[in-house]
């Protein structure tokens, strides 16, 4: 294990000393998108020389401002009460009455500052962030600044609340019309554009008005930002075109359809954007360029990306730290490493300085080809010259050693993070959780999770999902669904997790633990999550492939009482099950029910239960069908063994 060496170096040069003192976010995995500057970017890059940093000086120690220690007393003077608030709201979260009570009875006083450090210490835990705005909000004497509106309405944005967010922002408008900002409406517009719900964001653009709030060119930009970063620049280009009347073009919106295409690989579409910025007056500035650099490395095109870069220096746009970087992503992703060290040394070369993106994605190239001691001796260079190393610095070197289940290393490289002063974060420790469970060190996964609780980092849904999945795997059904309705309850689980749900009831049905899985499937009706046909389908064909027939109807009637129809196959799988139960109550209940269902839809029953009888025949058919290519396969795999055998021999 190599040992770091931790030191914190400051720059004379106040642009850069500025830079390093505020410590970054940690950047997420995704390198291209990372190392690709979306348009909100222009205006950081136009004003600091197209990104390009002031050379840097010889680094000194300086002590710390005064303004670093105000800084760290403001935190201090809330952090006992954060933390005060956040355990009773994990310890009581499933019963209101009590939880109110205990706000009250705790002695904390609601002053300015608090609410929005509450809820940054929820995290992803909507329900909790939820529960104490409400109860925040009826404290005498106290009233949510615009700041807490706009991290709650983030908050219930992700757990897909959209009503409530609605209803919230009527609020605002009769108690507080004040603090209705076009910034409230722009971080909805993106909730509904990361879900794929294009015409609730565009929609968003027109209800702003009613609200007092006129969508400006800037609104604009960002709802075309929103769409583009989130798969849906189609809708995008389509929109620009019918709204550029309305709202002027600007650099900013051509730069985001061109991010958006080169995203989805669309390269003659960026083009034609790149034609059309030209024909409306602007040329292409370093976030553009750069945004077609990495088209062409995601279409693996290095000879275009190189004459780019070419292009770029003979037109006066310097490339910057992040066009290189872009390039090395692009050799990392076809395994290119020394040919992306090349276009290190190119770069310093030039005088551009690489910065902890550059070595982060040099880092990660090298451990995914399994050269983790060159990822240590990159880290190492990064220390050395005064580059403060992120927790994704740490994390790819992690992610090699989680390859070869080497705990150990996992766990000294999170006690040298701690070290290091960056400290690990959800990602780093989700890996060493996942690794502990597979390898069966369900101990060490507990142990690591109660450091999560500790280091004051919330859980997030891929915590909970990694916990919940490394349990059933090793039997601990008990346990997985402890986890799993905690998730429940802290508001993180929605459609994109039914495939836990699923695995989890299948296994404590296997499990013969009937009583259990219906306390976790009761869990998730009392706590109000938004279930759809899928999450029914999924718990009724649980509770039939065990043969559970009678709760499986029972079920299905719960569902269709909510105005949710059974799928065909559903519908006819119950049918047979009840035919030979010999149970004609039962299977009249429901006949008439799907019948009303039916016509209400404007479908004919006989359709529906034709499409039914069919569906099944089709998946029993696959299912032999798969039956017969595991068996090929596994004769096939034991002749290919034998024939090694004998030649060995021979």
């Amino acid at each position: 294990m190599w040992r770091f060496v931790s030191r914190a170096y400051l720059l004379l040069d106040r642009d850069v000393l500025c830079l390093i003192s505020a410590k970054p976010k940690t950047p997420p995995l995704s390198y291209i998108r990372l190392v690709c500057l979306g348009p909100k970017d222009h205006q950081r890059h136009h004003s600091t020389n197209h990104g390009y940093a002031k050379p840097r000086e010889t680094p000194v120690c300086l002590a710390k401002n005064q303004d670093d220690f105000a800084h760290d007393e403001n935190q201090g003077e809330f952090a006992g009460d954060v933390e005060k608030i956040y355990r009773i709201l994990r310890k009581f979260h499933s019963r209101k009455a009590k939880l109110e009570l205990a706000l009250q009875e705790s002695g904390i006083v609601m002053r300015p500052g608090l609410a929005e450090r509450v809820l940054k210490r929820c995290g992803d835990a909507g329900n909790l962030g939820y529960s104490f705005f409400v109860w925040a909000s009826k404290q005498p004497g106290y009233r949510h600044s615009y700041d807490v509106y706009k991290a709650i309405i983030r908050i219930l944005g992700k757990m897909r609340h959209f009503g409530t967010v609605w209803a919230l922002i009527d609020e605002m408008r009769k108690e507080n019309p004040q603090l209705i900002s076009p910034d409230l409406f722009v971080v909805l517009m993106r909730r509904f554009a990361s879900t794929r719900m294009v015409k609730k964001a565009i929609e968003v653009l027109d209800e702003m008005p009613r609200y007092g709030c006129e969508p400006d060119e800037y609104v604009f930009g960002c709802l075309l930002d929103a769409l583009c970063k989130n798969g849906s620049v189609k809708e995008a280009a389509s929109l620009f075109e019918d709204m550029r009347y309305r709202f002027t073009p600007s650099i900013r919106h051509f730069t985001s359809l061109l991010y958006g295409w080169c995203r989805e690989g669309k390269l003659m579409e960026a083009k034609h954007v790149l034609v059309q910025m030209r024909e409306e007056g602007f040329e292409p500035d370093i976030v553009v360029y750069n945004n077609l650099l990495s088209g062409y490395t995601r279409a693996q095109k290095m000879g275009d990306a190189y004459d780019l870069l070419k292009e770029m220096m003979w037109k006066g746009c310097e490339p910057n730290a992040t066009s290189y970087t872009t390039l090395i992503q692009g050799l990392c992703t076809q395994e290119k490493t020394e040919e992306a060290m090349r276009v290190l040394h190119e770069m310093e070369r030039r005088g551009c300085e690489a910065d902890v993106i550059t070595y982060t994605t040099l880092i990660s190239g090298f451990c995914k080809l399994g050269k983790v001691d060159k990822g240590y001796e990159l880290l190492q260079s990064m220390i050395k010259q005064g580059l403060p190393p992120e927790s994704t610095s740490y994390l790819h070197i992690m992610l090699a050693h989680e390859k070869k289940e080497d705990l150990e290393e996992c766990l000294n490289l999170v006690e040298e993070m701690k070290k290091s002063g960056c400290g690990p974060n959800l990602n780093a420790y989700n890996v060493v959780i996942r690794l502990a469970c597979k390898l069966g060190e369900v101990k060490e996964a507990i142990q690591v999770w109660n450091q999560i609780e500790v280091s004051r980092l919330s859980p997030g849904v891929d915590t909970f999902v990694i916990m919940v999945h490394g349990f059933i795997e090793q039997g601990y059904l008990v346990e997985a669904c402890k986890y799993f309705t905690e998730m429940v309850g802290r508001g993180l689980f929605n459609a994109p997790h039914y495939g836990t749900l699923k695995e989890l009831l299948n296994s404590l049905l296997r499990g013969d633990k009937l009583e259990l899985a219906k306390d976790v499937w009761g869990c998730i009706t009392r706590k109000g999550c938004d279930l759809n046909v899928y999450a029914w389908t999924i718990w009724i064909h649980a509770l039939f492939s065990r043969g559970h027939v009678k709760e499986a109807c029972s079920y299905c009637l719960d569902m269709m009482d909510s105005d949710l129809m059974p799928q065909p196959d559903t519908f006819a799988k119950l049918m047979r099950g009840l035919r030979k139960l010999y149970n004609r109550q039962f299977a009249a209940e429901i006949t008439e029910k799907v019948r009303k269902m039916a016509e209400e839809r404007q479908v004919t029953f006989k359709m529906y239960k034709r499409r039914g009888e069919r569906d099944l025949k089709e998946k029993a058919k696959a299912k032999k069908e798969g039956r017969k290519r595991r068996a090929r396969r596994r004769r096939w795999g034991g002749a290919r063994a034998r024939a090694n055998v004998f030649s060995r021999e021979t």
